[in-house]
Formats: structure tokens, C-alpha cells, sequence
């Protein structure tokens, strides 16, 4: 495989896809209760006709600095970096010539963009925003708030293994934990809300049929790189040293309880009119290196669990993409304040609670019960939604139509 493919991460390119499918959806809603009356606009100031100002171009300058010292590492070490981009973007590595001609190019590039745009007199523009206008600071903040999030809950999940390695833990393409990204994200999104005055009420909401779609695209991310985030053992197949799945015979028993270490598992045959990967899967060329080392098998990624594991993110995936296909069913009916968040708390806790059941998962002993922490949040998103479908009511004053013109066309949303 050329060296070159190895930037184009599987896991990465379904994050990014999560993230354009989530602002697709949350875009379409948010368009959607502006025309209802639910959400208006917000008047921004913008200075027009000024030269490029010293933080112009200072920010231009770092910003070209930066892209060229990296595309230029990647240039000239393509065979290093490729293996790990994420770590190699993290680091002090890169090309600093190519970098300092970026910056030249960009600020340059900046100061001739201004002076073309410049007049005799700066003149103030006034631009009516509405929220679905913003979706890119949305995605940054989702993007930001939810990776930080992901980060720092997968951490106390797996607090054995991050006290171990804290930084190639932190910096890892894989590790993340939906619950955690989902907490901290709905925080930023909160502080957002304040700041431009849109009532947070709305865009959760909104955003709740896009976090569910991004959560199962998302799944799908972590079933084609097996960043570790399976189930239990089915210690029905075992793995050959090339790799592939077999049958466990009543000879592979004491193997197989070596193998996994004596830890949870189930015994599962796939039945005859079934796939067996949807019982049964060994992540070959797993992205944590988990497992044991593939027979003849060279290069960067040649882990392969022995003993096969319950596939729980095709699960989820299969799962979140159907509940996003009856969430976005039902957004038009579940017309009260919050409910459709609501309904979208109790499917993602239920669902998520029925997979920690096969899932591996670090488990909190609080005496007669030994819950995970997913386990645990799971409840209360479930206790939760059914609040607010059921008691809460919105005392607002009833919201008029805005006006067609005031708007983007419907586009049949």
C-alpha cells in the first residue's frame, strides 16, 4: 500500500462524516424553528473597507507558518509520519523553511486580499445572523467541547491503562467515550447559547436527531479501525495465527481461558442463517494493538485478538442510524419545548445501557451492584428524558411565524 494512504485514517474520516452529517440534520431543524417563530436572528456590526490590520496579519502569518511547517514534514517524511499522523501533528516535527515561506505567502496573500477590498472611508454593515447561519461555530464547538469530553471520560474509564501512558492516551486517535463528549459538548453548547442569545432550549432540540446520526456514523468509525471499543469475548472462535476466525473446539478451552485472562465472556454460535461477524469478530490490524502479533504480517498495525469478541459498535451503528431515521420521523410531532430532546435521552440512555451489558468496561464497585460509569450516566439521560417529556412544561409566550422573505428557501425540510 502506498505510504500516502496511511494519512486517510478510517476512524478519522467517519468522525468527520459524523460531524457533516450532524450539521446537515441540526442545520435543517434549526432552519426550520426559525421559520416557526422559535429562533431569530442576531444583528452583527462588521467595519468594511479597512487595510488589514497588525492582527490580521499576525494571524495569517501563524496560520501559514503552521500549515507549511507540517505539509512540508509530511513532504519530506511521508513513510514516518503515515503510521501515526495524529501523533506526528501533536509534535514539534515538521520543515521549518517551507513553514517560514507559508507565512510569507499567507501574509502577503492577506495584506493584497485587504487592499483590494479597501475604501477611501470604512463603512459599518449591519447582517442579520440567524442560528442555522452559524453551523460552523457550532461544529467547533461541538468538535472541541465533544473531543475534549470523549478524552477525559474514555480516561477515568480506562484509568488503569491512561496512568500508565497519560500522553500517547490524551493523544490517541482512538479512546473516546460518546457519553463524556456528549456531556461536556451540551456545556459548550450552553455557553454559546448565552452568548449569542439563542434560546438553549431550541437548539437542544434541534441537535438531537443530528448527535444521534453523528453517534452511529461514528460507530462505524470505530468497528473499521477496532479502536478497542467491543464487547465481551465469544469464546465460541478462537483465532488462527494467520489471523482468520475458527470453530473452538472442547481442546481449545484451556487456550482460550489463558488468552482472555479468565475475564467476562460468553459462549455463542452463530446460527446457521446468520453472518457469523455478527456474533464474532477478532479486529485484525486493530488500531491500539490489541491482541497477539499476525503471523507474517508486517508493518505498523499487526494485532488480531485471540479469541473473538462481540462486534458491539455494529451494533450501536446499526442501531443509533435507525433511531435518527424515527427521531427525524417524529420532529414535526414531538412539537412541545424539550420533548424531542427528551425522546432523544431516553433512546440514547436505554440503548446504550442494553450494550454495556456485552461490553468491555471498567466496572465501579458500590457494593450490591457493580455498574460502569456509562451504566450509571445511562440511567440518569434515561430518568432525564422522561422528565422532560412528561412534566416539564414550557410557559414562553406562544412564538409568531417569521416572515418567508426573512429566511433561505424551505428546500422541502
Amino acid at each position: 500500500m502506498p505510504a500516502w494512504l496511511g494519512l486517510f485514517k478510517t476512524f478519522g474520516l467517519m468522525v468527520a462524516l459524523a460531524f457533516l452529517g450532524a450539521a446537515w440534520a441540526t442545520g435543517q431543524e434549526l432552519k426550520r424553528k426559525a421559520r416557526a417563530g422559535l429562533l431569530h436572528a442576531e444583528y452583527r456590526k462588521m467595519v468594511v473597507g479597512k487595510p488589514a490590520s497588525v492582527g490580521d496579519l499576525l494571524f495569517s502569518v501563524v496560520v501559514g507558518f503552521v500549515l507549511g511547517f507540517k505539509v512540508g514534514g509530511v513532504m519530506g517524511h511521508l513513510a514516518d509520519v503515515s503510521p501515526d499522523p495524529m501523533g506526528y501533528l501533536l509534535s514539534g516535527s515538521g520543515n521549518l523553511m517551507i513553514g517560514i515561506a507559508g507565512a510569507a505567502v499567507s501574509g502577503i496573500w492577506q495584506y493584497l486580499e485587504k487592499k483590494k477590498q479597501q475604501l477611501p472611508e470604512p463603512q459599518i454593515k449591519t447582517m442579520k445572523v440567524f442560528p442555522h447561519d452559524m453551523m460552523m461555530e457550532i461544529i467547533m464547538v461541538a468538535a472541541v467541547c465533544g473531543l475534549v469530553g470523549a478524552k477525559i471520560f474514555n480516561a477515568l474509564e480506562t484509568w488503569d491503562d491512561f496512568v500508565k501512558d497519560p500522553i500517547r492516551n490524551l493523544t490517541s486517535s482512538s479512546g473516546l467515550t460518546f457519553l463524556g463528549g456528549l456531556i461536556v459538548a451540551t456545556a459548550g453548547f450552553y455557553f454559546f447559547c448565552r452568548k449569542h442569545h439563542i434560546p438553549f432550549k431550541h437548539m437542544c432540540d434541534a441537535a438531537a436527531p443530528g448527535i444521534m446520526l453523528a453517534y452511529g456514523i461514528g460507530r462505524l468509525g470505530c468497528q473499521l479501525s477496532g479502536d478497542g471499543d467491543w464487547g465481551i469475548y465469544n469464546t465460541a472462535y478462537i483465532t488462527t495465527p494467520d489471523g482468520s476466525l475458527r470453530a473452538a473446539l472442547p481442546a481449545d478451552h484451556v487456550y482460550t481461558m489463558h488468552a482472555i485472562g479468565f475475564t467476562d465472556h460468553a459462549f455463542v454460535q452463530a446460527p446457521g442463517w446468520l453472518p457469523r461477524w455478527l456474533f464474532a469478530m477478532n479486529y485484525p490490524h486493530n488500531v491500539g494493538h490489541e491482541g497477539m502479533t499476525i503471523q507474517g504480517c508486517v508493518g505498523e498495525y499487526c494485532s488480531v485478538l485471540p479469541v473473538s469478541v462481540f462486534p458491539t459498535p455494529v451494533y450501536e451503528a446499526v442501531t443509533c442510524i435507525l433511531l435518527f431515521w424515527l427521531l427525524w420521523r417524529l420532529r414535526s410531532r414531538l412539537s412541545g419545548t424539550l420533548k424531542m430532546f427528551g425522546a432523544y435521552l431516553i433512546l440514547v440512555g436505554v440503548e446504550r445501557f442494553l450494550v454495556e451489558l456485552i461490553r468491555v468496561n471498567y466496572k465501579y464497585d458500590l457494593g450490591f451492584i457493580h455498574p460502569t460509569q456509562a451504566e450509571i450516566i445511562s440511567v440518569l439521560l434515561v430518568i432525564g428524558g422522561a422528565w422532560l417529556l412528561l412534566f416539564y412544561k414550557d410557559k414562553s409566550p406562544a412564538q409568531q411565524p417569521v416572515p418567508l422573505e426573512d429566511l433561505p428557501p424551505d428546500e422541502g425540510n
